[in-house]
């Protein structure tokens, strides 16, 4: 299996679209890393967007619960098309992503840095074996998308995931992950504050259907929403 600096390489150069008549994206980013603290982090990098220019999310909830979205697009081509709803806070600017290693990157938001360093288990190259044949069609099916969160998060030792639902502003979501790492280390700081040690968080974080995995996860992955809101 190919390191994941080298895949983001062909990524930020040449990634495609998956085909459907949904708004659709492809990339790779942070499923979540989760803080004992009760801090979680996300990001998003999608390269390859059909509803605008790529773009570039930082997700970040507090222990008290308050979610705070950094992207570098306004919110009708970011995250917040679909999350905004319970997003208590939106800052708009630069954000950088630097591969410090083959499995090892950092990640600058305003004032919210973190690094980690990613490996490869037996877990994650066997579900990124079946995921990589699995065909496009496959990832709109919500018996098999249910099927596969199932299995996943107790595998993964991530807690409970959801690959389809609804999203906060109502549009329903199909995530297809393709290939998957899970972090081994990671340090995080906002305002020069640290997060504290990387572990399940004291209560999983959710985005309505959308569930945070309690484990650290990288992915390079495609997602699918539906035009307009199921609300």
């Amino acid at each position: 299996m190919r390191e994941p600096a080298e895949i983001v390489r062909e990524l930020e150069a040449h990634a495609e679209l998956p085909p459907g008549s949904e708004e659709r994206f492809f990339g790779y980013g942070v499923m979540g890393l989760p803080f004992k603290s009760g801090h979680l982090l996300g990001l998003r990098r999608f390269p390859a967007s059909s509803i605008g220019p790529g773009y570039r999310s930082v997700w970040h909830r507090a222990p008290d619960g308050r979610w705070t979205f950094y992207q570098d697009q306004p919110p009708e081509m970011a995250c917040t098309r679909y999350f905004g709803d319970e997003v208590d806070e939106v800052r708009e600017g630069p954000i950088e992503i630097e591969w410090t290693g083959p499995r090892a990157l950092a990640v600058r938001a305003g004032d919210l840095e973190w690094a980690m360093e990613l490996s490869s288990t037996a877990v994650t190259r066997l579900m990124s074996g079946v995921a990589s044949h699995l065909p496009y069609r496959a990832w709109r099916s919500p018996a098999l998308l249910g099927a596969i969160s199932r299995i996943a998060g107790p595998a993964l030792g991530a807690g409970q995931l959801r690959l389809e639902g609804l999203a906060p502003n109502g549009q329903r979501f199909h995530a297809s992950p393709r290939a998957i790492w899970v972090a081994t280390r990671a340090t995080g700081s906002i305002g020069g504050a640290d997060l504290g040690e990387m572990g399940p968080a004291p209560q999983q974080g959710r985005l309505r259907d959308f569930a945070i995995p309690q484990r650290g996860l990288f992915a390079v992955a495609g997602g699918y929403f539906t035009i307009g809101a199921d609300r």
